[in-house]
């Protein structure tokens, strides 16, 4: 089952610094069809204003992962944790038993991000925020684990989450070809953000989802230079 859920059918905020699209229910955007994919929660698609940013605010007891894609985002928190993540790198988030934070685009150019929430394996972790760099050559031509918490993923050079799913990237040239092996019934959530794919033979157009389940695994093809993100879930 591969399942595309075009850009333009995406839930929808906008204000005059936040221009956001939700794959999944979200805010004032319900879609009773749409509420999550396996531990995946939230995948927003958020534009974020130059100086403007989530003012604090407060989460608990769930995986938040920010993929950022243009410009840069600063988080700072109640613990003291204080960052900048740019373009290509990544930030996670255990907000465990609760945690204020706030996130600004303190650049001179707009900031584009995926910010992506995933269901933790359990409730009460200790509050924990971590950033790594992610050099953009490293996953040419190759899926590169960003964030995990599988246990075949040990001592991989990614970030930390408490749930039995991974998050990977790959950029691609025209005519490269990636494969991904979803073993034991797990299914994957697919977004690319920029270029031109498909996932067995199935286009995928810039920006939209595929939910694909019930498959042994995925080939993902570029017809031009792309940037893909998966999910591997439970």
């Amino acid at each position: 089952m591969i399942e595309i859920r075009p850009f333009e059918s995406l839930g929808r905020f906008k204000n005059d610094w936040l221009d956001a699209k939700h794959h999944f229910s979200f805010g004032s955007y319900h879609d009773p069809r749409r509420m999550g994919f396996g531990a995946l929660r939230v995948w927003n698609d958020d534009t974020i204003r130059s100086g403007a940013g989530f003012d604090p605010h407060p989460h608990r007891d769930m995986e938040i992962i920010t993929y950022v894609r243009t410009g840069a985002i600063t988080h700072m928190d109640n613990r003291g944790n204080r960052g900048r993540t740019a373009a290509g790198d990544v930030q996670v988030m255990t907000a465990g038993t609760g945690i204020v934070h706030a996130e600004y685009s303190l650049e001179d150019e707009q900031t584009r991000i995926f910010q992506i929430w995933i269901e933790p394996d359990r409730q009460g972790l200790t509050p924990a925020w971590a950033a790594r760099p992610f050099p953009t050559g490293a996953r040419a031509g190759q899926l590169v684990i960003l964030a995990s918490g599988r246990t075949t993923d040990a001592g991989a050079d990614a970030l930390p989450i408490h749930q039995d799913a991974a998050l990977l990237c790959a950029t691609l040239a025209p005519g490269d070809t990636v494969r991904h092996a979803l073993d034991g019934g797990r299914r994957a959530y697919m977004v690319p953000a920029r270029g031109r794919v498909t996932v067995n033979g199935t286009a995928v157009p810039v920006r939209a989802g595929a939910a694909i389940a019930e498959v042994a695994a995925i080939e993902i093809t570029a017809e031009a230079d792309s940037e893909v993100l998966l999910i591997d879930l439970p």
